[in-house]
């Protein structure tokens, strides 16, 4: 696999950063967070983002979409991520369709997947439990009715779950709590009797939700895959996400990286830039080595998505842990060499800051995939 782009995919990223450099610069993220956004992204930035395919990109041309590949996916990522624009891309887009896509009936996917790609509706995944990322930790349990089902339980750290229609939720069907057996994938509408959907803003001004579901009635058409199989497809829709976000991140790492470098070539002390300072290049030279090491492995797993998904556990893992390492490497050393300022929150740098702090924890954080790459490995 070549480890660059084509042609198609540097005109999709040269065209993706210029249109968001004029429609949704780091302004419009600070514009949001001061207004105290009910909705927490423009309505009208994501449908000008539909309207230009992003929110198609991965799906079929069967269901409306544009069937670029996760490639594609990743360059429009990265600068979303260059940019930290809010939108429903990475919790509709991408994972919400992904389950549809890797585990949902015909009827499902004919019906849901080209509203999706037209952006008239958006998903969001109820996963987590706890403090932690813990895929197959879950509590919240799907009772068999006959016919129907009785869903009750908690969820934590919905990413765009007060804005989504539709929520694919993960819930135990049977099994230990610990069990990757037993766990089910379901379809609820966001506004169903029984479920209650409360805002969280995070640290980086996005938004995720807290939410309970107690006695939500569920019909069978809204299984997505078998009951009590939900973990064969779970597992890949992660892979899925962590690529993804792990895309956004190294956007993130290239803007605060380079920002930094412009401020050491124009801040003077002790009469001269600080650029000139030998440390500092050194600082600098160990930022650009591990990013040019994380665009091999981000690139790699890019391309094992629709080319080789065999190696995509393994691959998702090392990118997402290298991504982890780097965002925080490089925000760290951002915020510090600008000095003081770097923390106030006049200067754009610590939006950066913010925001990789919550994506390292978005879909597991280093510990959680240095293990699961271990154990993939065999140790």
């Amino acid at each position: 696999m070549a480890l660059v782009l084509n042609e198609e995919q540097r005109l999709l990223q040269d065209t993706a950063r210029e249109f968001l450099d004029s429609n949704a610069p780091v302004a419009a993220l600070r514009k949001l967070r001061d207004a105290q956004d009910p909705l927490g992204y423009a309505p009208d930035l994501w449908q000008q983002m539909t309207e230009l395919g992003w929110a198609s990109i991965i799906l079929p041309e069967a269901f409306g979409g544009l069937e670029f590949g996760f490639m594609g996916l990743g360059v429009v990522m990265e600068e979303t991520g260059r940019t930290l624009t809010a939108s429903p891309l990475l919790a509709s887009a991408v994972v919400g369709a992904s389950a549809i896509l890797l585990g949902g009936t015909a009827a499902q996917k004919e019906t849901l997947l080209p509203a999706v790609a037209g952006g008239e509706l958006t998903t969001a995944l109820a996963l987590e439990e706890s403090h932690h990322h813990r895929p197959h930790q879950i509590a919240t349990t799907l009772e068999n009715q006959g016919g129907e089902f009785l869903l009750n339980g908690r969820k934590t750290f919905v990413l765009d779950g007060h804005s989504a229609d539709k929520l694919v939720v993960v819930a135990r069907s049977s099994g230990g709590t610990n069990d990757r057996e037993g766990l089910t994938l379901l379809l609820v509408d966001r506004e169903a009797p029984g479920v209650a959907v409360t805002r969280t803003i995070m640290a980086d001004s996005r938004n995720t939700s807290n939410m309970t579901f107690e006695q939500v009635t569920v019909h069978a058409a809204a299984i997505i895959g078998e009951v009590g199989a939900g973990w064969s497809i779970l597992e890949p829709v992660l892979d899925r996400g962590r690529v993804a976000i792990a895309a956004e991140m190294m956007g993130l790492s290239l803007e605060a990286f380079e920002r930094t470098v412009a401020y050491l070539k124009e801040r003077e002390q002790f009469g001269a830039l600080i650029g000139s300072f030998q440390a500092l290049q050194h600082r600098a030279a160990q930022m650009q080595a591990e990013i040019e090491l994380c665009r091999s492995v981000l690139l790699q797993t890019l391309s094992a998505v629709d080319e080789t998904p065999e190696q995509l556990p393994m691959l998702a893992s090392l990118a997402k842990t290298k991504l982890n390492e780097l965002v925080k490497l490089v925000t760290n050393e951002a915020v510090q060499m600008h000095g003081g300022i770097g923390v106030t929150d006049e200067l754009e740098i610590g939006f950066f800051l913010k925001r990789a702090r919550v994506a390292v924890q978005i879909f597991g954080d280093t510990g959680f995939h240095k293990d699961r790459y271990a154990t993939l490995c065999g140790y």
